[in-house]
């Protein structure tokens, strides 16, 4: 290797693609599943195994082991397999450590040849010593911190196949671990094609110097690439198994090389040598070389940048963590092995001051002897030692380790045998390489976070080899391999793998922050500002070796975070980011309970009284409106017989799959008002607490029992005794669905039960496919009905359903009757700045006095201008306290008519015995105290009709009875012809708490 070709390693900006980076690989053991009883999260409650389950599990747990490394007729145990590095390959436990310690010895020793030869040449050599070394020992800061962090997180728990996008996806969550894991796959993909052009270069440079190129340079890298990728990927099909015995061969080789240079070192340099500036081992030399040399417009960053890439293969073993037999034992110790093994070798290579900087190679620069007093200027060390390198200073020389990119061949003391050890690093580097990128991506696909690449989840065989996996990184590899010139790409590899590390770093720092009770890692070196500080570095660093390749980096891993957070995969890894959510919400609301209530600060937070939430939906689809993502929405349900805990995950589950920011309650209590009463007194947390309660109006309150009319009223009266707003709904067909969603269930099961059994081939469940058709505008088909029933049902769901669409042009008319603190006002307000009724006007009824209609106008107009409420126009109605005309008020009468005692005609005694056996009914004396009121909400009932007939919503002042003077039917009698067969009307009470204000 001593021509001038196109080798990689004589090129100073090529040695990024080429230099194999600090790989970690695994020997062979197939990883083993944990098959326990799921823990079902439903509404039973969860079913674990216990811990004499789990530890049977475990000792049933059966782990494969290649046939060569174990065998009932060996007498040594198997062995206990940890990572290797570049090399990949499965140490006997004979060699250099103890077998419960073995195996990531070689993880950077493969790449000494590359570094010596390659960084030390260039960046090393650029300044050797004391920036040398700054640029080694921040790479190795970097990997340090990185495997410390890595060695915390895999130690939390079992790990399973899939390196850092398993570590980083438990922890961060799918969001991270799902971008990062896409790009660190499609990055060892690439690596496979960098490190195969590295050698084929080299193959190519040799056949270059001995006249053997067969059609072009650039075509005969991209055959010998091509078919190098081949044989690559058939070790790689055919198992760990062979992989690992490929490696074997690459580590005695890279061993043999590396033990090479340090021999060569100390063997006396022969006089050409010297020529070429090698005078073995010399203080002065050292001295010499000890300051920085910049040349070619080299800085520190550009070499450190070329230098580093080096270091981006710490993952290597944690990338085939699957195949490991105990990678929560391996991973740390192999990897923390392998960076101080290679660490003190990169160190030792840098501090072997041999070689002076610049030689001219002539064996008749020599100085007679005697002559060295006269030794000055830049070549000193040389001239000491006989030679006469000064004309380096007025022209280029071709030797010198500044100059000579085979300085290592020289060195060594069979510069062969430097050939062999670069084959040996770039091979080993692709191999670890392309068995990587397969296995990460099919834990990727595994996990159906990128749902379209679910076809490359399936493996193959025993040990469950992603041959679709290999497959793709081979098709990767070689469309790179016929580039054939990867100096563009290789700076964003290498900010591929410095991402990895950041985040593997910041999962470490984020779950030590959460401080869950989950996080024991067994691992205890570790220390979460070490790691936020290594997070932070690597990100420094991604800038220093490509500033547009870190921005690029950062573009795509944000642009498939945002992709995976908008698609919310079905998956729940117990992630830091769970914890670190959870607890910010808990010192969030802690701080809220320090500061007082502000009026301006006030925002709607509703309790909401659907039931189960998918049975009365225009309900559940106001109070949404309302909230939104800006306040806290309650969707409560009281059972008086059913076990409550049966439907709280089920429920809060369709609130999510329905994109509804909301929250599900229930309580067990004996009635209905009891159990609202708990729900109002002891809903929220702090200051998040509800401060509106929501409900449908009763219907069928005619023909309910007196028990079920005076629990609804007595809730409302509750509402109010809480300082509760209070919001009505109404609409004319009526707001529970339940039935037919009961009815539509009943049919689908008795659907799938007849279809499994005529058609036993399938398993598909027909209660999905159906139920997602209950919300939609059609007629529940149980069993046969009459097409009256079918159209109520559909017109109950199209009207239920409302909500849902965007509301056409229309107006929103709010009848403001009474002062309430401003709610009638600000809940429509709200509404109109919603997207679904942003095409929606408001306009504003008040109560008037004859002749000051103008008056009262103007007043109200100046009022909303200073709550900042827009409004499409004002009407004063001014003959509000008119009676009633007789149908409306013969309406009125026919609806309280069977509740009525009529004691006025009756005798005392027994109007008297009336009133003690029915004291809910109404009494005459009753009608005539509240006659006024009574007709006030008759005449309103026909003004709403003359006026908002055609309006999209109606909000109405909700009259409210005092307790214990007005009956409960009566009062429903008021509300009922208040709103009856009107569009959906809202009847909103509020507190009398201002909620709106006139100042900033």
């Amino acid at each position: 290797m001593t021509g001038s070709g196109t080798n990689p390693l004589t090129t100073r900006r090529r040695l990024s693609p080429v230099v194999p980076p600090l790989t970690v690989m695994g020997p062979v053991t197939e990883s083993t599943g944990l098959s326990v009883r799921p823990c079902h999260v439903s509404g039973n409650r969860a079913v674990r195994p216990s811990l004499q389950e789990l530890h049977d599990v475990f000792q049933k747990v059966s782990v494969w082991c290649p046939p060569h490394l174990y065998n009932p007729l060996y007498t040594h145990p198997p062995l206990h397999t940890t990572c290797l590095c570049t090399s990949v390959y499965l140490v006997y436990h004979s060699l250099f450590l103890t077998d419960t310690h073995t195996t990531q010895l070689s993880i950077d020793l493969s790449l000494y040849i590359s570094i010596s030869q390659l960084s030390i040449d260039l960046s090393v050599h650029q300044y050797i010593d004391c920036l040398g070394i700054v640029v080694i020992a921040l790479s190795c800061v970097v990997t340090t911190v990185t495997g410390l962090s890595m060695s915390a997180i895999c130690t939390n728990g079992v790990v399973r196949g899939g390196g850092a996008y398993y570590l980083i996806s438990r922890s961060l969550g799918p969001e991270f671990g799902g971008s990062i894991g896409l790009i660190f796959a499609f990055a060892n993909a690439v690596a496979v094609a960098m490190y195969v052009v590295g050698f084929a270069e080299t193959v190519v440079d040799l056949l270059k110097e001995n006249n053997a190129i067969m059609i072009d340079e650039l075509n005969d890298i991209r055959i010998i690439g091509c078919i190098s990728v081949v044989l690559l990927l058939g070790i790689s099909v055919a198992g760990m198994e062979w992989e690992a015995k490929a490696q074997i061969g690459l580590l005695i080789i890279l061993l043999v090389a590396i033990v090479n240079v340090f021999v060569g070192t100390g063997i006396p340099a022969s006089t050409d040598k010297k020529s070429k500036g090698f005078f073995n081992y010399d203080a002065k030399i050292f001295m010499e070389n000890l300051p920085p040399d910049f040349r070619d417009g080299e800085t520190f960053f550009s070499v450190f940048a070329i230098f580093f890439p080096a270091a981006t293969g710490i993952l290597a073993g944690a990338n085939i963590s699957g195949d490991l037999k105990d990678p929560q034992d391996a991973l740390p110790k192999g990897t923390l092995l392998a960076i101080l093994i290679t660490g003190v070798t990169y160190l030792g290579v840098a501090l072997s001051a041999t070689v002076v900087r610049d030689a001219t190679g002539n064996i008749n620069d020599t100085i007679a002897t005697g002559m060295d007093m006269f030794c000055n200027g830049t070549n000193t060390a040389a001239c000491e030692q006989g030679w006469n390198f000064s004309s380096c200073e007025v022209s280029s020389c071709k030797f010198g380790s500044m100059n000579n990119f085979q300085v290592m061949t020289m060195v060594s003391g069979f510069g062969p045998l430097i050939t062999a050890g670069t084959f040996s690093a770039t091979l080993s580097s692709a191999l670890a390489s392309l068995v990587s990128a397969p296995k990460v991506f099919q834990a990727l696909c595994k996990d159906n976070i990128y749902t379209a690449l679910k076809f490359f989840a399936k493996g193959h065989g025993k040990n469950n080899e992603p041959i679709r996996g290999y497959v793709l990184t081979f098709i990767i590899a070689v469309a790179f391999i016929i580039i054939a010139d990867l100096n563009v790409i290789a700076p964003i590899i290498s900010n591929f793998f410095l991402a990895s590390y950041a985040l593997i770093n910041f999962s470490c720092f984020h779950a030590s922050y959460a401080k869950s009770p989950g996080w024991r890692p067994a691992y205890r070196y570790y220390n979460m500002w070490l790691s936020l500080f290594g997070a932070v570095l690597c990100c420094g660093v991604m800038f220093v070796i490509n500033w547009w390749a870190a921005l690029l980096t950062y573009a795509i891993e944000i642009f498939l975070y945002v992709y995976v957070t908008v698609k919310k995969p079905n998956v729940n890894w117990g992630s830091s980011t769970q914890a670190v959510t959870f607890v910010s919400a808990v010192n969030n609301a802690l701080s809220l309970t320090g500061v007082e209530d502000h009026v301006k600060n006030f925002r709607p937070q509703c309790m909401v009284l659907t039931g189960a939430p998918k049975n009365r939906p225009a309900l559940l689809d106001l109070a949404h409106c309302f909230t939104k993502n800006y306040g806290l929405c309650l969707t409560c349900e009281v059972f008086t017989l059913t076990d409550v805990n049966a439907e709280m995950e089920k429920n809060q589950m369709w609130l999510n799959k329905k994109k509804r920011k909301a929250f599900y309650a229930a309580v067990a209590c004996d009635s209905f008002r009891q159990g609202t009463e708990n729900l109002m007194q002891a809903s929220g947390l702090g200051r998040l607490k509800p401060n509106i309660l929501m409900m449908g109006f009763k219907k069928d309150w005619r023909t309910a029992d007196t028990a079920g009319v005076q629990s609804y009223v007595g809730v409302l009266h509750d509402a109010f005794d809480f300082e509760y707003g209070t919001v009505v709904l109404r609409m004319n067909q009526g707001l529970d669905i339940s039935h037919i969603i009961k009815a539509q269930g009943k049919y689908t099961h008795t659907h799938a039960y007849t279809h499994t059994h005529t058609h036993t081939h399938t398993h598909t469940p027909m209660y999905k496919t159906e139920a997602v058709r209950i919300l939609q505008p059609r007629a529940s088909v149980t069993t046969p009905q009459s097409p009256q029933v079918v159209v109520v049902n559909e017109r109950l769901v199209s009207t239920s359903t409302q909500f849902q669409r965007k509301q056409g042009k229309g107006t929103i008319d709010v009848w403001w009757m009474f002062d309430d603190g401003g709610l009638t006002l600000l809940l429509p307000y709200i509404l109109t700045t919603r997207k679904k009724f942003k095409d929606c006007k408001m306009r504003i009824f008040i109560a008037g006095q004859p002749g000051r209609v103008e008056q009262d106008r103007h007043e109200m107009k100046s009022l909303l201008e200073k709550f900042r409420i827009k409004y499409a126009d004002i009407h004063v109605i001014d003959d509000i306290t008119q009676n009633p005309n007789s149908n409306s008020w013969k309406m009125f009468e026919d609806m309280i008519e069977p509740f009525r005692l009529h004691e006025g005609s009756k005798s005392t005694t027994l109007a008297e015995a009336l009133r003690k056996d029915n004291p809910w009914k109404i009494s005459d004396a009753e009608l005539d105290t509240f006659e006024e009121k009574t007709n006030l909400q008759v005449r309103l009932n026909e003004l709403l009709q003359e006026n908002s007939r055609a309006a999209n919503l109606i909000i109405v002042s909700m009259p409210i009875a005092r307790l214990g003077s007005v009956s409960d039917h009566l009062y429903m009698a008021w509300l009922d012809i208040l709103t009856k067969n009107l569009p959906p009307t809202m009847l909103i009470r509020g507190n009398h708490k201002s909620v709106l204000t006139f100042y900033s």
